[in-house]
């Protein structure tokens, strides 16, 4: 069958070739047949004995001639159809073979950019046999493409990574292999690919070298891995240092501080004075080291609570005015009415970074004063808080080199005030920690401004703090020097309608009194004890109130001036609250001038004799610490604060104490418990006592703990061994005593 196939094929070709040949082959026969069959029939109809008729001789050879014509005619109408048919076959012959040109070309382009390629190109079929691969594979496997054609050969694998299956049902995974030059990593995508038809998929997989990737990352990773350590060994270095820093610390300014409260000759106090300051500077190091290490290491945690906006201002002012006054300085604050009373945020922050804003620019103000300004910031629940001084400014070039670590304005200012140039590094930070930001505007000679814009969203029910009075139509005069504090003083009376004048010069001030009656009179003692004294007295007749403002330092001398006390119907003590100014302004004609005398005997009591929480009796305390000058301070404290203190060196000895006060009916009232001490340790201790107290009925001790260690996850622990709080070495007797009245109030304690 395929024989006779392949003949009649080469016929067919032989045709093709030689048409002209064919059609003088095909014309003879048709004329040889036509011309024998007519001959025979002329011939045969002329036979003697064939019955000729010529007239039926020429019937049936027109019949013939006519056939003979129609059978021409078909023939030749044929042939045209089939000349069509095969200029049709031939256009689409040569379109077919332009395209089979095409397609080979584009199989010998994609070929060799397979061949040609870096990444290594490899087809297996389904019994992993290798049908293609590409000279990048060849060159790493080191075999030519004839040996690997039909092979299963694979790479030595040395490690194999994590691999993922992709939507497509792509397979990706990483491997790394030896090569020619040492081990490679190459990342494979393998796939299924389709065959010729009717023959299975085959398996397509393409590798890319990406070594140099895959050791950048690990280096990377190594890297990042040894900064990781390096940062937690630098935070337990710090955290161990300032631990040790802070024990001894605890007993410089403690002992100082009792040293202080025993008579002392005048220069034994400036020595012991001396000692105390340094330590407080010794213990702010510590702090802002501290405090730039947790940042640097982004273990900086915000609280999101509400909190009193106008109180937390005011106490900052309170705080710094010592300081400032101390210089000759005044600091002021004012609140913007229109801004919301309680907001949300993290005030322990904001109070830091606004403390140390303050307080340099106390620091670096010798004349005027800082005022704390408080207002609506640009965008909605944004408050922007100025802190603006009268100092010795920052040049422009310096602005933007404040802001980094351990840099100050220049060397002349960091001999001159000392300091380690983080407290604005630290406060940056914390601003843009908090979403906020901070700018500063400054010329030399001229002070500065800092402005730190923060959002911070209104909390719960607006409701004012203190009722601000109605002055519409009141006439307030304000005698005061013209400084910060009078200005902003102005700015809030007219805020409340009043009608206010100031004057800085005494004389002046009495020649206006006459000229109408006035609500209130506002005298500032920095005018002098005389000029006050007069001016309060010549106002008797003229102002139904009659105001003094004084600092804290001027209160004892104002004290032993009977005729200030009765020129006067009231005082406030600088820098002013708004809340006491309205109460000031808000009472009647009738209300006495404060008695400033009983005032002073209660202030001149030493305030070591008076214990700082009332309780009906004193309370046994346990003390566990390890470090003799830390205990004698507590013991010492809890004494002169009228409690009774045990101290034990180590956590097995407060256990059996603890045990032992528990089993004798008189439990300790609280414990005082150091968190590093030898053979049993703060946390443990506490742990042990929680778990016995839990096995028996009746109330928890008390458990606070001491610690010079402040980082958050070393409080996280004391809660977590089930302490109720922990004061932070150095400890003073302040802090301890707020403890012991906030346990008080909370009822931890039985009192």
């Amino acid at each position: 069958m395929g024989r006779v196939f392949r003949f009649k094929l080469g016929i067919r070709r032989f045709t093709r070739r030689h048409s002209w040949l064919v059609f003088i082959v095909r014309s003879s026969m048709i004329f040889s047949a036509a011309f024998g069959g007519a001959y025979g029939f002329i011939a045969g109809s002329r036979s003697e004995t064939s019955g000729y008729d010529p007239n039926a001789f020429a019937i049936g050879a027109s019949f013939l001639f006519a056939i003979a014509c129609l059978g021409l005619a078909t023939l030749s109408f044929r042939l045209r159809l089939m000349r069509q048919k095969f200029r049709k076959l031939a256009l689409h012959n040569e379109t077919l073979s332009d395209r089979n040109w095409e397609l080979q070309e584009a199989e010998q382009r994609a070929r060799s950019l397979f061949e040609s390629q870096g990444d290594l190109i490899v087809l297996r079929d389904s019994d992993g046999r290798i049908t293609f691969v590409n000279d990048a594979y060849c060159e790493l496997a080191q075999q030519p493409r004839d040996a690997l054609i039909g092979s299963k050969f694979s790479f030595r694998v040395i490690e194999q990574g994590d691999s993922a299956l992709e939507d497509d049902g792509t397979r990706i995974h990483d491997q790394k292999i030896e090569g020619p030059v040492g081990p490679r990593w190459i990342a494979w995508r393998e796939g299924l690919v389709r065959s010729d038809a009717g023959q299975p998929a085959e398996i397509r997989c393409i590798g890319r070298d990406v070594t140099d990737r895959t050791e950048t990352e690990r280096a990377l990773a190594d890297a990042r891995d040894q900064a990781d350590a390096a940062n937690r060994a630098k935070s337990r270095f710090l955290a161990m240092a300032s631990h040790e820093i802070r024990t001894p610390l605890n007993g410089i300014i403690g002992m100082s501080g009792l040293l202080l409260d025993t008579p002392l000759t005048p220069e034994q106090m400036t020595y012991a004075k001396a000692v105390k300051t340094s330590g407080d500077a010794l213990l702010s190091l510590i702090e802002e080291l501290l405090d730039y290490s947790k940042i640097e290491a982004g273990k900086i945690d915000l609280e999101h609570r509400p909190f009193a906006l106008a109180g937390l201002i005011e106490d900052i002012t309170e705080l710094l005015a010592p300081r400032a006054q101390a210089r000759k300085l005044e600091i002021a604050a004012y609140v913007d009415e229109r801004l919301p009373m309680q907001v949300l945020g993290d005030a322990a922050r904001l109070r830091q970074v606004l403390l140390n804003l303050a307080g340099n620019a106390i620091k670096f103000t010798s004349t005027g004063g800082v005022a704390l300004i408080v207002e609506p910031g640009i965008w909605p629940n944004e408050i922007s808080f100025l802190v603006r001084d009268t100092g010795i400014g920052v040049a422009l070039e310096a602005q933007e080199r404040i802001f980094r670590e351990f840099e100050q304005a220049d060397q002349r200012i960091g001999r001159n005030y000392g300091g380690t140039g983080l407290g604005l590094s630290i406060s940056e930070r914390i601003v843009k920690r908090m979403g906020g930001r901070i700018k500063l505007e400054s010329k030399p000679g001229m002070g500065s401004t800092f402005e730190v814009s923060i959002p911070l969203a209104a909390y719960g029910d607006q409701q004012a703090a203190f009722t601000a009075p109605d002055l519409s139509g009141e006439s307030i005069m304000l005698v005061a020097p013209q400084s910060i504090e009078s200005s902003l003083i102005s700015r809030r009376l007219q805020r409340w309608g009043g009608q206010t004048c100031m004057v800085s010069d005494p004389e002046v001030a009495r020649a206006l009194l006459p000229e109408r009656t006035w609500h209130a009179v506002l005298i500032d003692r920095a005018m002098g004890a005389e000029a006050t004294e007069a001016l309060g007295q010549a106002a008797r007749v003229h102002a139904t109130q009659r105001i003094v403002m004084f600092t804290p330092a001027e209160r004892q001398e104002l004290r032993l001036s009977s005729a200030i006390s009765s020129a006067f119907t009231g005082y406030l003590v600088k820098p002013l609250r708004a809340a006491s100014l309205a109460a000031r302004l808000a009472n009647g004609p009738e209300v006495l001038a404060p008695s400033l005398a009983a005032d002073a005997e209660v202030e001149a009591a030493d305030p070591m004799e008076t214990p700082a929480i009332a309780l009906p009796h004193g309370l046994s305390v346990l003390v566990a610490e390890d470090n003799e000058i830390n205990a004698l301070l507590m013991r010492s404290l809890l004494t002169r604060l009228g409690h009774h203190a045990v101290i034990t060196t180590n956590g097995e000895q407060a256990l059996e104490s603890w045990l032992s006060a528990k089993s004798a009916g008189t439990p300790y009232d609280l414990v005082l418990m150091d968190i590093q001490m030898p053979q049993l340790d703060g946390i443990e201790t506490t742990k042990r006592i929680r778990s016995l107290e839990a096995s028996q009925s009746g109330r928890q001790t008390p458990i606070l703990a001491l610690t010079a260690n402040t980082l958050v996850e070393d409080r996280y622990a004391c809660f977590e061994a089930g302490m109720d709080g922990f004061l932070i070495k150095p400890l003073d007797r302040e802090k301890l005593a707020d403890a012991l009245a906030n346990l008080a109030a909370s009822r931890h304690l039985a009192v």
